[in-house]
């Protein structure tokens, strides 16, 4: 753009070094009200983000603009975490302005790199099923596919870690502290949500839902954009209130406490994401969060839909919904709910804009995260969608009745309503009955919900079932993650891999070429060292960089198997102290433990122990570390990922959906050790047998194992897991607290239902070979090279795709009049 024509745009338009401080400064005086030479850090901070906020507002308008004006087709995305991590880098990153914005700062003699720092994580999530929604946000934007995510807007999220003498102890999560510069609220469309009253009928046999309480949902809108910053779409988050938030004759009648009650009530619904559900009154907070949700962007998305002046009948061509998991499957009554009570349409046809409108994916195979609530808290929370729950499974099993006739066993299994004591609605039925299109997130997992999970579903709507294996965004875990690789490929093979992952096969070559390979290990080696400087800095620990990076960075679960890990290590520890020589080796393990998941915690508190043993004994402690990285979250791994030689996807095989740690450790040269679970098999098939370290039993081998399975057969057999056993059972990591590990005895010798010690030894012999292909540092390098170059399949942007072909049958819509920089 020409100098005049730049300098007749305001500075909020214009991302040159000199508009930039401009915008800044007036930030700093104008909106928080202190000068540049005052300002505080906090100060200067929020002026940084207001200042790229302005910028992404432009670009925001005009994608509202234009999908308005142009009656586009919309994806609304529902899923209860959206883990974004910081916005600020990646926001400057994809609008393409992080240069200027830095030589700006630098001019006003600040840092960039300081003040970015100061952002904390949006606590919106916890793991992997956050990340993706926050992944497929960006690619959606970045493939200019219309669309809007919607969440909870979580005051406290799920809970800050720490680590008190070996164990994992909560506290609150209070991100929102100096508040979110990022977020616009938007007092002026809320919504109200319904819960409790009865059920009447009026004098035509209606349903009206009566003498219900109310709960003001507001939105919260986040901006989400696209990598050149053409489509901005928005995250819109919900914050609960109170539609009396003081009750003024109980304050005059003395009673100050109880005068702000229903406030506090109201406002517990968006405290804490997943509120520790082991006991009712947690079960019930986290079922009344989940209607919350759903009802309120359910109303939201209505009410765009009416913008548009288009009969109901065109719903369905206006507005694909996708349910992430079963968190949000009480927006399939709550839309037949809207459209027949509050829209005037008769049951089939809103049955016919509800299935069509939905999409379905599933991420698990674990019957315990397979959603149930009991019958009489819907009942007496929803009572008006419980009638309609009955509706919907009535109108379905007569369906079942005459496709499969006589089969009492059929319509049992495959009711909504699970005949237990007490009686239970199933969340995973109701979300496939409800939608057109029902998803695995990884080919053997799409295999095993079809013919394991639902297998009486998918004989009756194959057509519904497909599988859509996940990826991860290429800006946030490559180029915003490992700025000094994405250099080197850049100067490799161009830059667009950045919006087209599969150019990255073009490096395979580069494999064989010397001084690539070369240049790649000292990119992986400073990261390894920007690590150690990070663990240092803000955990006072040291790691040797010149040791093998070994990590599990993930939810601590007994199936994603931390403990086989470190069953490992302790079999290493004995090695090295019976004086067996390896190369020095750092083991890294990071995650949360549910607050009511008592094993899981148990397994924090074991590498913890292990981890100051092996620190305490001389004969060990330059050999072998085991490090447990507390708080685990994106901005740390965000410095983890680069660093790591070694991704450990060991979960049991038939369990993990898919994952995406994987892909992110691919994505940076680290080599994969995993069973063949979840996508760990197409990534096998896509970097080659060679280049990948597969151990343990086949999912099919793990189902046969569950008759005669023995598992104190193979501890008496096997010396050294005999070894490492005895000293985890006789108090050696755990001296001072005795007994401690005394419940790991029944989970690995009685039950083992995970086959810990089933696959430990086949895990041990292949750890070998890998330590010893390590050792040879340019073979190594060549096939972490080879491994990057294989990972093109794992983009988000591919897995969206897919998605707007298959299920959401929408298509990208660039928007036009695009701001130059």
């Amino acid at each position: 753009m020409k100098t005049e024509e730049r300098r007749r745009k305001g500075p909020r338009q214009n991302t040159d070094p000199l508009a930039l401080s401009i915008n800044f400064i007036e930030h700093l005086k104008y909106t928080l009200a202190v000068s540049p030479e005052t300002a505080e850090d906090q100060e200067r901070y929020k002026a940084l983000v207001l200042t790229i906020r302005d910028h992404l507002i432009e670009r925001w308008l005009k994608t509202q603009e234009v999908h308005l004006r142009d009656k586009v087709k919309t994806v609304y995305y529902f899923s209860f975490e959206f883990l974004m991590g910081r916005a600020i880098g990646n926001n400057v990153l994809n609008m393409g302005f992080e240069k200027n914005i830095k030589e700006a700062l630098v001019e006003l003699g600040f840092s960039w790199e300081e003040l970015k720092e100061l952002e904390v994580d949006a606590a919106l999530g916890n793991g992997g099923l956050g990340r993706l929604a926050a992944c497929f946000m960006d690619s959606l934007s970045t493939l200019e596919i219309p669309a809007m995510g919607y969440g909870l807007r979580y005051e406290y999220g799920l809970f800050r870690q720490k680590i008190e003498d070996g164990y994992q102890v909560e506290y609150a999560d209070d991100w929102l502290q100096n508040g979110n510069p990022w977020e616009i609220p938007r007092y002026d469309i809320p919504v109200k949500v319904r819960f409790g009253g009865k059920v009447v009928k009026d004098h035509k046999g209606r349903s009206k839902w009566k003498e219900f309480q109310e709960i003001l949902a507001i939105p919260y809108d986040m901006p989400v954009v696209g990598y050149g910053g053409n489509t901005v779409n928005t995250l819109r988050l919900w914050k609960a209130e109170s539609l009396d938030k003081f009750d003024y004759n109980r304050f005059n009648r003395g009673d100050y406490y109880s005068s702000v009650e229903s406030e506090g009530r109201a406002a517990a619904l968006t405290k804490v994401l997943y509120p520790n559900d082991s006991f009712y009154h947690g079960q019930e907070l986290r079922f009344r969060q989940q209607y919350f949700f759903v009802s309120a962007s359910l109303q939201d998305v209505l009410r765009r839909f009416e913008r548009l002046g288009l009969p109901y009948d065109q719903f369905p061509d206006k507005a694909a919904m996708q349910l992430n998991d079963t968190h949000p499957t009480m927006a399939i009554p709550e839309l037949m709910r809207l459209l027949i009570d509050e829209k005037g349409l008769e049951w089939q046809k809103a049955w016919d804009i509800t299935v069509n409108s939905f999409g379905f994916t599933n991420h698990t195979l674990m019957g315990e995260a397979l959603e149930t609530w009991p019958l009489s808290m819907v009942e007496s929370l929803l009572p008006r969608h419980l009638e309609i729950i009955y509706g919907i499974n009535h109108h379905f099993l007569q369906r079942v009745s005459a496709n499969y006739p006589g089969d009492f066993g059929k319509l049992n299994r495959m009711s909504l309503i699970q005949e237990s004591d007490p009686k239970r609605i199933r969340m995973a039925h109701m979300a496939i009955v409800g939608s057109h299109s029902t998803n695995g997130v990884a080919e053997l997992h799409s295999e095993l919900v079809k013919t394991r999970l639902v297998p009486d579903f998918y004989h009756m709507f194959p057509e519904r079932f497909s599988n859509k294996t996940n990826g991860v965004t290429q800006r946030r875990w490559l180029l915003k993650a490992n700025p000094p690789l994405s250099s080197l490929i850049t100067e490799a093979i161009g830059d667009g891999w950045i919006t087209d992952l599969s150019q990255l096969e073009r490096l395979k070559p580069l494999a064989d070429d010397a001084v690539f390979r070369e240049k790649f290990g000292k990119v992986k080696q400073d990261a390894k060292v920007a690590l150690t400087d990070y663990i240092m800095r803000t955990q006072g620990i040291r790691l040797n960089p010149e040791s093998v990076f070994d990590v599990q960075v993930k939810r601590i679960h007994e199936y994603k198997r931390q403990l086989l890990n470190i069953l490992h290590i302790i079999i290493l520890y004995n090695r090295v102290r019976q004086g067996q020589k390896m190369e020095p080796h750092t083991f890294l393990i990071g995650g949360k433990a549910a607050p009511g998941y008592e094993m899981a915690k148990t397994i924090i508190k074991l590498a913890t122990s292990v981890g100051a043993v092996i620190d305490g004994d001389p004969d060990t402690r330059n050999l072998l570390k085991l490090h447990f990285l507390p708080d685990y979250r994106v901005s740390m791994a965000e410095w983890i990922f680069p660093a790591s030689d070694i991704s450990e996807q060991i979960s049991t095989a038939g369990t993990e959906a898919s994952g995406t740690g994987n892909m992110k450790f691919l994505l940076n040269g680290a080599l994969t050790i995993g069973t063949l679970d979840g996508a760990n098999i197409e990534i096998a098939e896509e970097v080659g047998k060679e280049n990948i370290y597969i151990f343990g039993k086949t999912a099919q081998e793990i189902e046969a194992s569950r008759q005669g399975y023995y598992p104190e057969g193979i501890y008496l057999e096997n010396q050294e897991i005999r070894d490492a056993l005895n000293l985890l059972f006789g108090n050696h990591f755990n001296i001072s607290e005795p007994g401690i590990f005394d419940s790991l005895r029944q989970v690995l010798l009685v039950n083992d239902h995970y086959r810990h010690l089933l696959d430990l030894p086949s895990y041990s012999e292949v750890h070998t070979r890998m330590r010893n292909d390590y050792a040879d540092r340019k073979l190594w390098n060549k096939k972490a090279i080879l491994n990057i170059g294989s990972a093109g399949k794992f983009s988000s942007d591919r897995t969206i795709m897919e998605y707007a072909r298959d299920v959401w049958d929408v298509t990208p819509h660039p928007v036009n009049g695009r701001i130059e920089d």
